[in-house]
């Protein structure tokens, strides 16, 4: 039978598929269509230090092949999230990461170390690529420096697996990733979402209220895969990738690239089975080609 099992850091993942951040609320709300233990994580919705409202409304948009979101990292805080929510989801049977994001470098440390006490929560997300909010997300990740500074901040105070989520909206990912892993990541996931915006032209209106949004969807999927590869020949740890992964054959274009694992995201807004799916058919195409372990097709991709 072919071994799915991945490692990523310290984590070790029953299978390379897990679902991406924002897009499945705390995984509990999967619960109805699926069994979400027999992922191989589940990263949690965006947690800030203070209580967040979001940005207001309209915050999303569809377009051709995806859709817009300016959600901006609505969440009731991390201390609600400790009390409430990890009673919750501490055992569910797969990893919970929790996706981590601020506004300065002292509130991702602080969040961070919060997190870091819970004894069931294996890893974070450093969300450095956040596009939908005005100070802090995507300022870090815009630049090497101000990723490895905050970054390295983190790797400080946080002793647990650290995967690092990566912006495509820079000049050059690779640089970023380097930086990354040379601050002490032990991951990085890629990409969040592209920079995008929409116009309604029968009012002569942006349709977001903050003008831009994040695309996602299937849309961004050769941009988040040519990334993807990229950071592959780049950096030596592992690589998540996401954008735009609908099926399972989206998946293993993923890992041939590079990546160790993959996260679903705007797919399960459409179908919310699509993780599991993807999980199931990875595992029936390995075993189709006589193939016993992930590991011997990711990065596998012949480019000469």
């Amino acid at each position: 039978m072919a071994d799915l099992s991945v490692k990523i850091g310290g984590l070790e993942l029953k299978n390379p598929v897990m679902t991406a951040s924002g897009t499945c609320g705390y995984g509990l709300e999967l619960q109805d269509f699926m069994d979400i233990s027999q992922l191989g994580g589940i990263i949690v919705k965006g947690t800030t230090l203070h209580p967040r409202g979001g940005n207001p409304y309209p915050r999303m948009a569809e377009t051709p092949m995806g859709m817009l979101n300016t959600v901006g990292l609505q969440n009731k805080g991390v201390d609600y999230f400790v009390r409430h929510i990890y009673p919750e989801i501490e055992d569910i049977g797969t990893n919970i990461i929790v996706n981590v994001a601020g506004f300065s470098i002292e509130e991702y440390v602080r969040v961070a170390e919060i997190i870091g006490t819970l004894d069931k929560i294996p890893a974070i997300e450093l969300n450095i690529s956040c596009p939908n909010v005005k100070l802090g997300g995507m300022e870090f990740g815009k630049t090497a420096k101000g990723a490895y500074e905050v970054i390295r901040a983190v790797r400080e105070a946080y002793k647990k697996t650290l995967i690092v989520k990566l912006s495509p909206n820079v000049t050059d990912i690779t640089e970023i990733a380097r930086a990354a892993e040379d601050a002490g990541a032990d991951s990085v996931s890629l990409i969040n979402t592209l920079l995008g915006m929409a116009v309604d032209i029968e009012k002569r209106r942006p349709v977001l209220s903050t003008v831009t949004g994040g695309l996602s969807g299937a849309a961004v999927k050769p941009v988040a895969l040519r990334m993807v590869w990229q950071v592959a020949q780049a950096v030596r740890i592992p690589i998540i990738g996401l954008g735009g992964i609908a099926d399972w054959r989206d998946a293993v274009e993923f890992l041939m690239a590079g990546a160790s694992a993959v996260q679903i995201g705007t797919a399960t807004f459409i179908k919310p089975t699509t993780s599991i799916n993807i999980v199931t058919n990875i595992h029936r195409f390995l075993e189709d080609k006589g193939i016993s372990s992930v590991y011997d097709i990711i990065g596998c991709l012949h480019v000469t």
